[in-house]
């Protein structure tokens, strides 16, 4: 029999079932809201792999389609590959779900949040967080729980918890907060600008609620009489431990105050092959052998935290709010639309963009249902980047996660499509990475898209900030994070925007919260930060190009009235492709009259344009027209003077002399100068080449 509770989160009345479904997991929620109904499974193995020592989590989450009542698309009728929006809301379950297990638990967890009936205006994000914290909350797998995730709306200046799918369209602000009943343990998403304020606001307004749906978990266990089952975590030899200590201690230190990163890993791996060969000479057990290389990394993490809370100087010299040095490099491919390269450090970004018609847009498919892009941010990562060999494969979820992450900061800047309609793909190729490679995307795409001549509103930068604590309450937030201080940190805060305001955000903890104290110094420092990336940028480009590049396409927008769409379609489309043929240009004709003309280059397009409009102009009377003759009788010649609009040429008006043959003056598809001499109340056309001959 279903053991449930019910409760409220902001608008949403919530249930929560367990014991009928999905008995056999350790763990099994059925999380209901509206229509919305989400399963979420949580399985844990009951021993580590043999020498194991690191924590194996895996969370999943998919939407199935049927539970909208439709077929996925596609040839194979079944759902496969998670769409990109999947891995995103698979990211967002497990980054803030994955610091609070128990250190030293290493048995293999598989959490899974599966939808199997949705509601079009229920956002599913913070409920499928909800749901995998009950989960793991319910089942006997340790856990330093719960916790519960909101999404965050301000819409006419005033924040909404778990704003629906048509509401978050005229939000200015998309938030999604993971957190405890006190802290906020992960932030994800993106606004139009909001300022530092604005933004601590919604973050204390999602706690609140957070807290009290919190509070429903740990009621619902009580009630169920929720037992953790008895773990054995590893524990530390400290004898060891202390001897790792004092050898290495010392060795380590001078290491890793080299600034150059393949100069401190060398150096660093040098003192540790030295280490584990010295104690090799007395410890013969393998698995002390690599106790004493997690303590080695243990001595480093201690090492460099240490160095930043007791002295305030970063392992590479910086002071904590010292930004890397900054260059810029405009337009280095002559063959691409637009490009750039950013270069923070010994963090590396090669942005480019390719401008193109609507027929290069991404297609997708939701539960909402099908969908189109016409902006693309894609990110990659090569092992080059950061020195290394390995399998070269599809983008993995960190890719996706970094290439989102740097779209949903630069998309706000972005022209609207009716006045600048062309499709935009920006890729982001890292060269070298040292920390925070997505905040280097931001710069390297804001700068490349002005390169192109895409009218942006404004430059945008991105920084990545860390921060150094521990429990005697010491803190430093530090600008621009480098790999080893992202590494051994508590927190991984990339702050994107303009001068204006924040347009996204991300934060990771290692730690099980951050005070709004903390934010707030995080916040402040970021902006200082993004401020003085934004005055290095501006010094190679300060606006966009002034036109598009010659390789580009010219686009073109027409409208005409949609109860015409058939005229210019034409039977079988006749009309549409002869305009194609004829010009060389591509036309996409959308159902509201919209008509997009794109060529290869701008006489292209204009004939193309000047074509269209022809359609639905109207033959004037003693007008001059250019028409192409399209059949031949004895007595004249049919001249297409507009698009489907002929007139006869009679051939006593041909010519200014008598012509005994029309073929003697005219060919077929000759282009020839006619007047038009009359209109009758029929339509029909009548026509003078002599006249026009005359002019």
């Amino acid at each position: 029999m279903a053991k449930t509770i019910n409760g409220q989160f902001g608008r949403d009345s919530i249930t929560l079932e367990t014991g009928d479904w999905a008995k056999q997991a350790h763990g099994s929620v059925v999380y209901k809201t509206g229509n919305l109904v989400l399963l979420a499974t949580v399985c844990a193995a009951d021993e580590p792999k043999e020498g194991q020592d690191f924590f194996p989590l895996t969370c999943e989450y998919s939407e199935k389609i049927y539970s909208v009542g439709r077929f996925p698309g596609g040839y194979f009728k079944r759902e496969a590959k998670p769409y990109e929006h999947e891995v995103l809301n698979s990211r967002i379950i497990d980054r803030p779900i994955r610091p609070l297990f128990p250190e030293g638990y290493f048995c293999e967890v598989q959490l899974q949040v599966t939808v199997l009936s949705a509601d079009n205006e229920i956002s599913t994000a913070g409920h499928a967080l909800n749901a995998a914290s009950a989960a793991l909350t319910i089942s006997n797998i340790p856990f330093n729980g719960p916790i519960a995730g909101a999404r965050v709306g301000r819409i006419n200046g005033e924040l909404v918890l778990n704003p629906g799918n048509k509401e978050l369209q005229n939000s200015d602000l998309d938030l999604i907060v993971a957190g405890t009943k006190t802290h906020i343990v992960m932030i994800e998403g993106e606004a139009k600008e909001l300022s530092n304020t604005e933004m601590l606001e919604a973050l204390k307004f999602a706690q609140g609620h957070i807290a009290k749906f919190v509070e429903l978990q740990e009621n619902w266990a009580k009630e169920l009489g929720t037992i953790k089952k008895e773990v054995k975590l590893k524990v530390k030899d400290e004898t060891l431990l202390g001897e790792a200590r004092k050898y290495a201690f010392d060795k380590l230190s001078a290491a890793n105050k080299t600034a150059d990163k393949a100069s401190r890993n060398k150096e660093v791996a040098a003192v540790n092959k030295e280490v584990v060969e010295y104690f090799k000479q007395t410890v013969t057990e393998s698995e002390k052998i690599k106790d004493i290389k997690n303590f080695l990394h243990e001595l480093e993490y201690e090492i460099v935290r240490e160095q930043v809370l007791k002295e305030g100087v970063r392992f590479d010299g910086r002071k904590l709010d010292e930004i890397r040095n900054i260059s810029v490099e405009m337009s280095p491919l002559p063959g691409v639309h637009g490009s750039a390269v950013f270069t923070r450090g010994q963090t590396q970004s090669l942005g480019t963009v390719t401008l193109g018609t609507a027929s290069d847009n991404q297609r997708y498919e939701t539960l909402e249902g099908q969908k189109e892009k016409n902006f693309m941010l894609h990110y990659n990562f090569p092992a080059f980047s950061v020195g290394e060999v390995r399998r070269s494969s599809g983008p993995g979820r960190r890719e996706i996660g970094h290439g989102n992450l740097a779209e949903r900061a630069l998309k706000l800047v972005l022209p609207d499509q009716d006045k600048f309609p062309y499709v935009i793909r920006v890729v982001s190729e890292i060269l070298e990475s040292n920390g925070s490679s997505s905040m280097a995307s931001v710069c390297s795409g804001s700068l490349a898209l002005m390169a192109a001549g895409v009218p942006v509103k404004s430059a945008v930068s991105g920084i990545a900030m860390g921060l150094f604590s521990d429990e005697g309450g010491r803190f430093a937030v530090l600008s621009d994070i480098a790999g080893l201080e992202d590494h051994f940190g508590d927190m991984d805060c990339k702050i994107a925007g303009t001068r204006k305001g924040i347009t996204a955000f991300q934060m990771d903890l290692k730690v099980t919260g951050v005070a709004f104290n903390v934010l707030e110094a995080v916040f402040s420092q970021a902006e200082k930060a993004r401020f003085h990336i934004l005055d290095v940028m501006e010094k190679s480009i300060s606006k966009a190009a002034d036109s598009v590049s010659r390789t580009a396409p010219r686009i073109i927008v027409k409208y005409i009235p949609k109860d015409r769409i058939g005229e210019l379609i034409g039977p079988g489309g006749k009309n549409i492709r002869g305009i194609i043929e004829a010009s060389g240009a591509d036309i996409n004709i959308d159902d509201d009259g919209k008509v997009t003309i794109a060529g290869a280059n701008q006489e292209q397009a204009e004939k193309a344009a000047g074509m269209v409009e022809g359609f639905f102009a109207e033959v004037e009377v003693g007008k001059i027209y250019e028409g192409k003759v399209k059949r031949i009788t004895d007595f004249g010649a049919f001249v297409e003077i507009l698009p489907g609009k002929e007139g006869l040429c009679h051939i006593s008006k041909l010519d200014s002399k008598r012509v005994n043959s029309v073929k003697d003056v005219v060919k077929e598809g000759e282009i020839i100068r006619v007047r038009v001499l009359n209109v009758d109340k029929t339509g029909k056309i009548d026509l003078s080449r002599r006249d026009a001959l005359e002019v």
